[in-house]
């Protein structure tokens, strides 16, 4: 026997299957969402029933429930004789559902919400916490296109995982467009209470460009800071990383950027077997782990840095490099290349909803 079939919109198809896609979600919600998407394809009702192990009228329950109220139907119902208590289910399911157009908001408030639901607001923003949901919130993300994605990131992890015997693995970068700033007024110093504070104007006195490469089996990095960025400067930071590990089987991890590809910098390497280059997908910095290292000179030594001129912010680049050095640890990565790829696949297939 075939269910009464279940007409849906796109917009509500959609939404259904984002909540199957929201770790948060309440299990019992994601269970009616799943009814209601295989009736809508005619899918028979007791075949539902057997598919996510329930009886055939609780199937019939939920979809005559979203024949009548959408979406929001799908939350529990108050019982009677129960004490007066907020429908967690209900919150979340109004959540998720996009504010009317006549409201002009791309998502929910607390008040508005509550107002809708005839709650306190305070009632709704519980349950907003309980459950980690932020509708103000929102993250990017960007997909790499790279063809060879799975075999770099094989390459490159398998590298980080299990560097061969003897060798010293290096990841570099370079790190543009480091501004030398001033202050119009000292700053404040930090007090009991109050944070250091410091004026948000400020004095640009010029650029520099750093390169680094990190050696992941100490934590140990090379640097040097020019004035420019292109394949000449790449090369010669390439000569001093060398330099540096005389006489050892290097392996370089480095990103897609067009100076690390110039025929001076190929030339170069071929005259060098001793270096091999590994490099990372496109739109992946985060698999090259000097950028963790940028982050700590970023927070730890430029950020809050006052420079009166370049040469001071290069100084304090170099002062920090050589206080980095001795007290620097291994860099260590844990993730295997078939968790990156099936986090990825499994990325990609929320994003576009099937």
């Amino acid at each position: 026997m075939r269910a009464e079939p279940v007409l849906i919109s796109e917009s509500d198809r959609e939404l259904l299957k984002a909540w199957l896609r929201t770790p948060s979600m309440p299990s019992g919600l994601v269970t009616r969402a799943r009814i209601v998407l295989w009736a809508s394809e005619g899918v028979t009702m007791a075949a539902i029933a057997q598919r996510l192990s329930i009886s055939r009228p609780t199937v019939t329950l939920w979809c005559q429930r979203f024949r009548e109220l959408g979406p929001q139907g799908l939350a529990d119902q108050p019982r009677s004789g129960r004490p007066a208590t907020v429908d967690r289910e209900k919150v979340i399911a109004a959540t998720l559902t996009p504010p009317p157009a006549s409201l002009g908001v791309t998502h929910w408030s607390s008040r508005l919400l509550a107002k809708r639901l005839k709650l306190d607001h305070g009632q709704v923003a519980k349950v907003w916490r309980e459950m980690g949901i932020k509708p103000w919130g929102e993250n990017t993300f960007k997909f790499s296109t790279d063809p060879e994605l799975e075999a770099k990131v094989i390459d490159v992890v398998g590298l980080y995982l299990a560097p061969p015997e003897g060798a010293v693995v290096i990841c570099i970068d370079e790190k543009t467009q480091i501004q030398a700033l001033d202050r119009t007024q000292p700053a404040l110093p930090m007090a009991p209470n109050h944070p250091a504070a410091r004026t948000h104007d400020y004095i640009r006195h010029g650029t520099t460009s750093l390169f680094a490469g990190l050696e992941i089996g100490t934590g140990r990095v090379v640097g040097q800071c020019y004035d420019r960025h292109t394949h000449k400067e790449f090369l010669a930071f390439l000569k001093k990383v060398a330099n540096a590990y005389p006489e050892v089987e290097l392996h370089l991890v480095m990103d897609n950027y067009a100076t690390h590809k110039k025929q001076e910098v190929k030339d170069w390497l071929a005259e060098n077997p001793r270096i091999t280059v590994h490099f990372t997908p496109t739109s992946a910095s985060w698999m090259n782990m000097v950028e963790i290292w940028f982050s700590i000179i970023e927070r730890q030594a430029i950020h809050r840095g006052t420079f009166r001129s370049v040469r001071e912010l290069k100084a304090a680049i170099r002062a920090f490099i050589n206080g980095w050095n001795p007290r620097s640890q291994p860099f260590v990565w844990t993730k295997t290349a078939e968790q990156i790829l099936t986090k990825i696949d499994r990325k990609k297939t929320s994003a576009t909803g099937h």
